[in-house]
C-alpha cells in the first residue's frame, strides 16, 4: 500500500488535507468517501501533486470559512438565478462542470461563488454533483439535492434542473406578491403609530398648556380629558411602553418555537378573516406544486412527502402530508387523509382524486398549484382592496378624535374672548 496525500471537503463544505494509504488512487478515493469525505484532489505522496502550498490554502480556507463565505446563506432569488443559468448551461449541451466553473467566474455574490467553486472541485474531484450539494444544506435543501440525485439517476439532469427553475421561479413569484400586499398596510400602520406618538408626546402637551393658562381650572370635555390623560401616561411610562412591547415580542418568539405555540399560530394563520385565505391558498399551492415537481422528477412518492412535509411552511399542512404519508405507505388512497385534515377545499381533493384515478396525480397536482397561484392572486387583490379602506378609516378615525378632544376647549376660549371683546 501507499500513502497519498489529498485535499476533500467535509460534511460542512469546509477544505481538509491530509494523508491516507490506499492500494491506488481510485482506493483512496473510495475510502474517503466512506469516512464522509468529498475529494478534491488525491495524488501519490511525493510527486507534489497536492504541494504544501496547497495545503498552506485548504487549511487557511478552513480558518477563515466565516470569512470566504463558505457555509453561509444566500437569497432565494441568488438560487433561482443560480438554477435558471445552469439549467439553460446544461440544456444547451454543455457538461456539468464547465457550466459551473463559468457561473462561479461570473458569479458577483460571494458566499454563492465560493459554493460554486467548491462544487465543481467536488465533481472534478469524482462526487456526484447531488453529493456536492449535499453539502451545503444551509443553500442546497432536500428538495433541491433529492430532485437532483433523482434526475442523474434517470439520465435527466438537463430536464429536472429545468424544472426545478421553473419551480423556484414561481415559489419566488408567489412569495413576492404575498410580500407587496403586505407592505402598504405595514407602512400606514407605521405612518399612524408615528402621528400617534407625535401628537401625544409634543402637540398634546402644547394644548394642555394652553388650556390652563386661558380656562384655568374650567372643566375640560370628557373626550379632551382622556387624551390628557394618555398623553400624560405616554410622556411618563414611556420606559414602561417599551419594555412591555419587548416583553410581548419576547414571550411571542418563544411561544413560537414551542410544539403547540407553533401549532396554534398556524392553525390561527389559517382561520384569521382577511389573512386566513391568502395563508391557506399559498399553502396549498406550495404542497402541491412541490410534491407535483418531486414526482414528476422521478423522486419515489414516499420520499417527495417526507420532503414536501419539511417543507410545507405551515405545520397544520405538515401534519395533513404526514397523515398522507402514512396512507400511501400503507398501500391506501392520498384523497381521505386530505379530506380528514379539512383544510383542502373539495375541488382539490376531487382533482387529486381524478388524477390517482387516471394515474396522471402529478401532472394534475401541477395543475391544482397552477390554479391556486391564480387563487393567491386574487385574494391578495381581495385582501389588498379590504385592507386599503380599513387602515385609512383607522388612521382617520383615531387622529380625528385627538384633533376634536384638541378643538373643543379652543372652542369655548374663542367664545369667552368674543364676548369679553363685545
Amino acid at each position: 500500500m501507499a500513502n497519498f496525500d489529498y485535499i476533500a471537503l467535509d460534511a460542512k463544505g469546509a477544505e481538509t488535507t491530509g494523508t491516507i494509504k490506499a492500494n491506488d488512487e481510485a482506493d483512496a478515493i473510495s475510502q474517503l468517501r466512506k469516512s464522509g469525505l468529498y475529494p478534491t484532489q488525491v495524488v501519490a505522496a511525493g510527486k507534489g501533486g497536492v504541494s504544501s502550498a496547497a495545503k498552506k490554502r485548504a487549511k487557511k480556507a478552513q480558518s477563515a470559512k466565516g470569512k470566504s463565505g463558505i457555509g453561509g446563506r444566500v437569497k432565494s432569488t441568488v438560487l433561482m438565478i443560480f438554477t435558471r443559468q445552469l439549467a439553460t448551461l446544461v440544456d444547451a449541451g454543455l457538461p456539468l462542470l464547465r457550466g459551473l466553473s463559468v457561473l462561479g467566474k461570473q458569479e458577483k455574490n460571494r458566499t454563492m461563488a465560493s459554493t460554486i467553486n467548491h462544487l465543481a472541485d467536488s465533481v472534478a474531484g469524482g462526487a456526484t454533483f447531488s453529493e456536492s450539494l449535499g453539502q451545503h444544506p444551509r443553500i442546497f435543501d432536500k428538495l433541491y439535492v433529492n430532485m437532483v440525485k433523482a434526475g442523474e439517476l434517470g439520465g435527466v439532469l438537463e430536464l429536472v434542473l429545468v424544472r426545478l427553475a421553473e419551480y423556484q421561479e414561481k415559489a419566488e413569484k408567489l412569495k413576492n406578491r404575498i410580500i407587496a400586499a403586505m407592505v402598504y398596510p405595514i407602512i400606514v400602520l407605521v405612518i399612524a403609530v408615528g402621528i400617534v406618538v407625535f401628537l401625544m408626546a409634543v402637540i398634546v402637551p402644547k394644548f394642555e398648556k394652553i388650556f390652563q393658562d386661558m380656562l384655568g381650572d374650567k372643566p375640560l370635555p370628557a373626550i379632551t380629558q382622556f387624551v390628557i390623560g394618555v398623553s400624560r401616561w405616554v410622556q411618563a411610562q414611556w420606559l414602561v411602553v417599551l419594555i412591555i412591547f419587548a416583553v410581548l415580542y419576547a414571550g411571542w418568539k418563544f411561544f413560537s418555537i414551542t410544539k403547540g405555540g407553533r401549532l396554534f399560530i398556524d392553525n390561527l394563520k389559517l382561520k384569521l378573516p382577511v389573512f386566513g385565505p391568502v395563508q391557506l391558498k399559498s399553502g396549498i399551492s406550495r404542497f402541491t406544486r412541490t410534491l407535483g415537481t418531486l414526482v414528476t422528477s422521478g423522486v419515489p412518492i414516499l420520499q417527495a412527502l417526507n420532503i414536501t412535509r419539511d417543507t410545507a411552511g405551515n405545520v397544520v399542512v405538515a401534519s395533513a402530508v404526514d397523515k398522507v404519508h402514512e396512507a400511501v405507505r400503507e398501500g391506501e388512497s392520498v384523497v381521505a387523509p386530505l379530506e380528514a385534515s379539512k383544510i383542502f377545499p373539495p375541488m382539490v381533493i376531487s382533482m387529486v382524486d381524478v388524477g390517482e384515478e387516471t394515474g396522471q396525480l402529478p401532472e394534475m397536482l401541477l395543475k391544482i398549484a397552477d390554479v391556486y397561484d391564480d387563487e393567491v392572486d386574487n385574494a391578495v387583490d381581495a385582501m389588498t382592496a379590504m385592507i386599503e379602506p380599513i387602515m385609512i378609516v383607522l388612521l382617520a378615525g383615531i387622529v380625528g378624535t385627538i384633533v376634536i378632544a384638541l378643538f373643543m376647549p379652543m372652542i369655548t376660549i374663542i367664545t369667552e374672548m368674543n364676548n369679553q371683546a363685545g
